[in-house]
């Protein structure tokens, strides 16, 4: 590896250089190669050097915004819209308004403009709530794409194109994208070849990493002794290792993601134990042993659920403590609250589905927005990163739920329960949203309601894209991590054929050489 190492420090001091004056003489061939970097999943390799990319870029639009969009074709100025805003730079949606008034014109001008409709499409996808006629110019980009397609099934770009519509680039991990087909549409640029080179050399570092990862989670659930039960005894950590791998993307994050692995382990076991494994009085009495933060008055308890306990409180106390030691603050208390939070809400919906009646949808929404679990990864990723960690922004992960984890909450919640209703396996009703909102309207076909499903989902993303433009008390990284969790949702929650699903599993695969289960 230290050769490799040495290999990535030359080839990249060349690629940075020829960065910088690409941004220096001329901005748009920088937001080019800002786009390739980040395609290829090594932007952490260019993090200051993409923000000066992106600050002269915003000043430069910020400064003669018309003059902006006058002197340059749709391409570039989607592609500069949409890389501002994936780097948290506002810019008003009207630099697309001359395509709202004239669409016969947009068909006319760029009816054949595949590089162009892209780029608007992609673009679109990182609207906030409010901006619909930039929805409308990306709904346009992408029925003039199907047009095109059409027309031209045997070109050499209709797979690029099919690819885009299918997976948009801002819901897609670029880690687990298929490169091989949009990197046809820069072997042209010289600087391509020694990116694919770091990209190689990134790919073999990070799988390096994640196999001794692995090898570590893998060796810590031995060690934990839960995997001794049989109720516990067939579970696999490899699925809950796919998170942090998947969302901390930069290869210094080793010691984050073998350690988040270990309270998602503990979401997704609780939840079987909700689910499969306890009765509701043993539930309510395992609750309240959380809500107090102890043992006492839990003997009745079977074997299985107090030592699921006893891990509990010493993965949390452990985790804190190592947080405290690196930066100063201990989250002990802020990440017990989370997991009140979560038990308690697994209680209200034992409750429900014990009694028979399903809920209004309002509240099970409510409710299950905190059951995902989405807020105690959330959390213990926040104190795990390298953040500047201050009473103020310790308080709002301890009080309330900040937008951007609620947004991401209800993104896996309302998925989760849409592909679980398509499934042809979902029979009957499990209390899902679907369920609990077609209970109140009676009136309403099952197509309906997925619809609205659907619209809610695209809705909560508008709020999502507007938390990353936001400025706030939250870092980057974080923003990023956020950003990773809700692209992974798709990736781990629908049913349904996910190119992307595919290449996650046969990673991890490829690093275990075993297959990767649903436990």
């Amino acid at each position: 590896m230290d050769v490799v190492y040495v290999k990535q420090e030359l080839i990249l001091k060349e690629a940075k250089d020829v960065y910088k004056n690409l941004i220096r003489e001329d901005p748009m061939e920088g937001l080019y190669m800002t786009d390739i970097i980040q395609r290829l999943g090594i932007e952490h390799l260019f993090e200051e050097e993409i923000e000066a990319a992106l600050r002269n870029q915003h000043l430069i639009l910020s400064s003669h915004p018309s003059d902006f969009v006058t002197s340059h074709d749709l391409y570039e100025v989607a592609l500069t819209f949409r890389l501002l805003r994936q780097g948290g730079h506002y810019c008003n949606e009207d630099m697309f308004d001359s395509l709202k008034c004239n669409k016969r014109k947009l068909r006319e001008n760029h009816g054949e403009d595949v590089r162009g409709l892209i780029a608007l499409y992609e673009a679109s996808q990182l609207s906030i709530k409010g901006e619909d006629g930039l929805q409308d110019a990306g709904y346009l980009g992408c029925e003039l794409l199907h047009a095109w397609l059409s027309r031209h099934e045997d070109h050499g770009e209709a797979k690029y194109v099919a690819n885009t519509l299918q997976h948009p680039l801002h819901y897609g991990l670029s880690r687990f994208m298929d490169k091989s087909i949009f990197l046809n549409d820069f072997k042209a640029k010289n600087e391509c070849s020694f990116l694919e080179e770091l990209a190689k050399i990134n790919d073999s570092i990070l799988r390096f990493m994640n196999k001794n990862e692995i090898i570590e989670v893998s060796k810590w659930w031995k060690e934990l002794g839960l995997c001794e039960d049989v109720k516990f005894a067939r579970y696999q950590p490899l699925k809950w290792y796919m998170w942090p791998m998947a969302c901390f993307t930069d290869p210094r994050y080793s010691d984050q993601r073998i350690a988040l692995t270990k309270p998602i382990s503990l979401i997704y076991i609780i939840d079987d134990i909700f689910d499969v494994h306890g009765t509701l009085d043993q539930l309510t009495v395992f609750t309240d042993a959380v809500n107090r933060w102890e043992l006492t008055g839990t003997e009745q308890l079977p074997d299985f659920m107090k030592n699921c306990l006893i891990s509990l409180y010493d993965i949390t106390n452990d985790l804190a403590e190592n947080v405290n030691k690196k930066y100063g603050f201990n989250p002990k208390d802020t990440f017990k609250k989370s997991w009140m939070r979560l038990l308690n809400a697994f209680l209200k919906e034992a409750h429900w589905l014990n009694s028979g009646h399903l809920p209004k949808a309002e509240d099970y929404l409510n409710n299950g927005i905190v059951s995902t679990g989405v807020h105690v990864v959330l959390i213990h990723a926040f104190f795990l990163l390298d953040n500047a960690i201050t009473k103020e922004n310790a308080a709002i992960m301890n009080d309330n739920f900040p937008n951007i984890i609620y947004s991401v909450a209800n993104i896996l919640r309302l998925s989760d329960d849409l592909e679980g209703a398509k499934s042809e396996d979902q029979n009957g009703l499990d209390g899902s949203y679907l369920d609990c909102y077609m209970s109140e309207h009676q009136d309403i076909s099952a197509e309906d309601a997925q619809r609205h499903v659907a619209h809610l989902i695209s809705n909560e993303w508008k709020h999502l894209n507007r938390e990353i433009l936001t400025p706030n008390q939250f870092t980057a990284s974080f923003k990023t991590f956020c950003l990773n969790a809700a692209r992974m949702v798709p990736l781990m929650y629908h049913y349904r054929s996910n190119p992307s699903l595919f290449n996650l599993k046969e990673h991890v695969k490829s690093l275990v050489n075993v297959g990767v289960g649903h436990k």
